[in-house]
């Protein structure tokens, strides 16, 4: 077979796909079933992806910790456990199924010259079809790509999240990365994490048709990058180019070795004060009794018996946790760049749960979709309080002993929430900046919804008891001392 036919072949078989198409449709074309998991990404002709899809639910996401074997939620998990950072399926007969060797239509999906691929669907079935990336079809089956969380979201030492490239064409019609310098053409003002932050941001739920318009320059000229159409604009000449959005491609092979190396955060190292530096497992996590006469001890009582007087606190633990501490930092880095520099604000703040999610919490922080909804009054979101009281309500217990975090939160600017929010709105006039919590009250708020894990850290857990007697461990003075007042 001579090379030229061989580069027409995926023409033909797309020509004949088409022809035998008009008329009838595969038995696999059935449309997506409702739920989760018919909300991947989507792309339409332009290559761009629907505002409603492009900001994966958590359930099409695939999961971080499960990658580097680490996923205390295991079957708990609201996420895809996947042994790649991308998995590509079709739809058949209503149920997704995985694409055979899809490790190269990653590959030939992360160069943005190429929009299509024929690919088979397993190994064991030798019918090809064309894949085409643009309309997300797998011949006349939807088809979808699930993929980790964009890098961009989350903090520099996450590994095998997925680096979103972007690029647009130029007057030749090749593809030009942004932020590059070119032979060519000036660099831009913007490179490809700038553009996917303001694309998120558009996509978000609540965001404005502000969010959908980014300005930049490139040498003299000024654009404007429009987010809906996914073309740019020379807003001098009028010159329109399109624009696309494709992954960094990651062999099988590197997945393997990232998985075995371990990449340290370069961000600040530094601890707190009161925390035992010979106690610090990375990864991983580990619990430090603290003892009853410390101040540390006696702060956390004071905040639990403020509301909670008559329960008595049979043991308080520390949890230390590098990893996420060092994400906890961050994000609170990244909101205080937000806001000017202001100081972001931080509370202490109570979550009650089942004994069952306390390792899990420890490990991989909370998780409302696996742990359990607190209400959903003000959002749909993690619950946190600032009276022990309320969280003692959730704090689930088939025995007498109970269990309570006291977390360290950045509820940062917040606002009244609703039922139907699925992340804090879009604060008035600023299409694209969202508020970081919402609250019950603006007056006098007492309950807390965040939406995001990385504004949380879970730094104590509270064990106590609703009996009105000493349990068995625990002595009389300390029981007699928590009930007069704390004091040991």
């Amino acid at each position: 077979m001579n090379s030229d036919l061989v580069n027409r072949l995926p023409s033909i078989y797309r020509n004949a796909h088409d022809i035998k198409n008009r008329s009838s449709t595969s038995s696999r074309g059935h449309p997506p079933p409702p739920g989760p998991q018919a909300t991947s990404e989507r792309r339409d002709s332009s290559g761009c992806v629907s505002p409603n899809n492009a900001n994966q639910e958590e359930n099409d996401q695939i999961c971080l910790y499960h990658i580097r074997k680490s996923c205390s939620f295991q079957d708990k998990c609201n996420k895809v456990h996947f042994h790649l950072p991308y998995r590509w399926q079709f739809l058949d007969r209503g149920k997704w199924k995985d694409l055979d060797k899809m490790e190269l239509i990653e590959e030939a999906y992360s160069n943005p010259r190429k929009d299509r691929i024929l690919c088979a669907e397993s190994a064991s079935n030798f019918h090809f079809d064309c894949l085409d990336f643009d309309s997300m079809m797998f011949g006349a089956a939807p088809a979808r790509r699930l993929s980790t969380a964009s890098s961009v979201t989350k903090p520099p030492h996450f590994i095998l999240t997925t680096d979103w490239v972007w690029y647009w064409t130029d007057e030749f019609g090749s593809w030009q990365e942004y932020g590059r310098q070119g032979m060519e053409h000036p660099v831009t003002t913007v490179c490809s994490s700038d553009l996917e932050k303001a694309y998120l941001a558009y996509c978000a739920p609540g965001s404005d048709a502000q969010a959908a318009i980014l300005k930049f320059q490139a040498g003299k000229h000024k654009y404007e990058l429009d987010f809906k159409a996914f073309v740019q604009k020379n807003l001098v000449y009028g010159t329109v180019r399109r624009v696309c959005r494709r992954p960094k491609y990651v062999s099988p092979q590197e997945v393997k070795v990232k998985q075995t190396c371990s990449v340290k955060f370069q961000g600040p190292k530094s601890i707190p004060d009161h925390w035992d530096p010979s106690a610090l497992p990375d990864p991983g996590f580990k619990k430090i009794a603290l003892s009853s006469a410390s101040d540390e001890y006696q702060k956390v009582w004071n905040l639990f018996n403020r509301t909670l007087p008559f329960y008595f606190v049979q043991k308080i633990e520390r949890v230390q946790n590098l990893a996420l501490w060092e994400v906890y930092q961050w994000q609170k880095g990244q909101m205080q760049k937000r806001n000017g520099g202001k100081v972001v604000d931080e509370r202490q703040l109570f979550h009650g749960t089942s004994a069952s999610f306390v390792d899990a919490i420890c490990q991989q922080n909370f998780d409302w979709r696996v742990c359990g909804l607190h209400g959903t009054s003000y959002g749909k979101g993690s619950y946190f309080a600032r009276d022990a009281a309320y969280s003692h309500h959730y704090s689930k217990s088939d025995t007498k002993s109970h269990t309570m975090f006291l977390a360290r939160v950045l509820v940062g600017e917040f606002v009244r929430g609703s039922a139907s929010f699925v992340r804090p709105p879009a604060k008035e006039g600023h299409g694209n900046v969202f508020y970081d919590s919402c609250v019950n009250s603006m007056s006098d708020p007492s309950i807390f919804v965040i939406f995001e894990k990385h504004q949380i850290y879970p730094e104590y857990i509270i064990q106590y008891t609703s009996s009105t007697k000493p349990v068995a461990g625990v002595s009389t003075l300390f029981s007699l001392a928590s009930f007069f007042g704390g004091r040991q």
